[in-house]
């Protein structure tokens, strides 16, 4: 059987495991929604919040679905054991990997596409004015986030302390990145701290392409500092790695 097939098989096997496994399934699409509604319910409908908090939530989601998530995995992998059996097996990595990434990056598209639509449908905002900008950014933020949540299980010492490790990193990014706010007034410190890491500029593209329409070439910047992330995630990712 080919490497693509094989990949597809394991996508499609990854598919089936995540949704018997009601735990992940809530922190994946239901935690980014309750955000959402729980926020727009405390301060209002006003469309200038909305169009701060729906771009927000679903960068955040973006993250969750891939850094948070491969994180946990690799290192639960890596602690059962489980990636050291497939380093016995027949399987390419290549085919075993590819169908872990493509799993959350089906979960990354389809959490972004809820909150878009939720944003429409319950809170009165227009569908997205650039649909090519919002699949871009989702896409290039899926690969910066996933590369490095594979790079930071290699410095998780073991899947007790994967928590305090994701979260040190998560909280801070999405209370610095404009999530639930804009990010004018932050301290110039906070400021320049959020420019230099990723989920700012994933929340400003696809803030761009749903609110304003402003074109991928107005964020040539936010694009450059995601690849620039993402290459750098896939060299300490592949660098590093364990099976053990």
């Amino acid at each position: 059987m080919s490497t693509g097939a094989l990949l597809w098989r394991q996508f499609r096997f990854e598919r089936r495991m995540f949704w018997r496994n009601p735990s992940a399934a809530f922190f994946n699409f239901m935690l980014p929604l309750i955000f959402l509604f729980l926020i727009a319910s405390v301060f209002g409908h006003k469309t200038k919040d909305l169009n701060t908090l729906v771009p927000g939530i679903a960068g955040m989601a973006v993250m969750t679905t891939t850094f948070t998530a491969l994180a946990f995995n690799i290192t639960f992998l890596r602690e059962q054991g489980i990636l050291k059996r497939i380093r016995g097996t027949p399987m390419p990595p290549l085919a075993y990997f590819g169908g872990l990434l493509a799993n959350a990056v089906a979960n990354a598209v389809v959490q972004v596409g809820l909150v878009v639509t939720i944003g429409h449908l319950v809170y009165g905002l227009g569908w997205p004015k650039d649909w090519l900008e919002l699949i871009v950014f989702t896409l290039v933020g899926v690969t910066a986030f996933g590369s490095c949540g594979i790079a930071l299980a290699h410095a998780i010492p073991n899947f007790d302390a994967a928590p305090a490790y994701v979260n040190a990193v998560f909280l801070p990014l999405i209370f610095i990145s404009g999530t639930f706010y804009s990010t004018g007034g932050l301290p110039k410190p906070l400021e320049i701290a959020a420019k230099a890491l990723p989920l700012k500029h994933v929340i400003d593209g696809l803030r761009a392409a749903i609110v304003s329409g402003s074109g991928l070439g107005h964020h040539l910047g936010s694009l450059a500092v995601l690849a620039g992330w993402a290459v750098g995630g896939t060299v300490l990712a592949v660098r590093f790695f364990r099976w053990e």
